[in-house]
């Protein structure tokens, strides 16, 4: 087999070649992916709902709507009824406070504001300090507590909640998440 001469037209069309069959491939794995992907978020999205808030009747996802946080953007709440009737609210909200960036919470909510449960969907934060937001020993001081007279602050800034020994700046950022959700949820006016 006779030698290809090394001309720029020659390396121009192999390259050229190279790029088309590599977007092709990605091209495809990312159409093969795709389907599964959107099922596994939804999947996670729904578990989180169910530990948030009391058993319900009706499909939240589908009763979906957005509140503004009045900081230019909306959050996620997702109606829990049971016959017909609220028995809770769980709200998909963030902080870009953490310690590594964002953490996605998903907290419910009795209709009166008082928390039911929260659900840490996304964090980044360090192994073994920030990751324990995730335990129960932390995130369970919020449950039954009322916002309104619960303030959500780390017992260094004057609160009553208990930080993450050596992960301050997460456990602030998972205050803050919590109070972003419940003040749309009382902006919103909903019962």
């Amino acid at each position: 087999m006779a030698k290809t001469e090394s001309t720029f037209r020659n390396m121009a069309l192999a390259l050229t070649l190279i790029a088309l069959a590599a977007s092709t491939c990605l091209g495809f794995v990312y159409e093969l992916t795709k389907k599964p992907i959107e099922l596994s978020n939804l999947n996670k999205k729904l578990d989180a709902i169910k530990q948030v808030v009391p058993e319900f009747t009706n499909n939240p996802n589908e009763e979906m709507f957005r509140l503004p946080t009045g900081e230019g953007d909306s959050l996620e709440i997702y109606p829990a009824k049971k016959d017909d009737v609220i028995i809770g609210y769980a709200i998909n909200t963030y902080t870009k406070n953490g310690f590594s960036g964002n953490i996605n919470l998903m907290a419910g909510f009795k209709p009166d504001g008082t928390i039911i449960n929260i659900s840490v969907l996304q964090q980044k934060e360090t192994p073994g300090l920030g990751t324990k937001m995730t335990e129960p020993a932390f995130k369970d001081q919020f449950n039954e507590k009322n916002p309104s007279e619960f303030i959500l602050k780390v017992i260094k800034d004057g609160g009553p909640v208990d930080a993450i020994t050596a992960a301050t700046i997460s456990s602030r950022a998972f205050c803050d998440a919590v109070q972003r959700a419940y003040n749309t949820l009382k902006k919103g006016d909903l019962k």
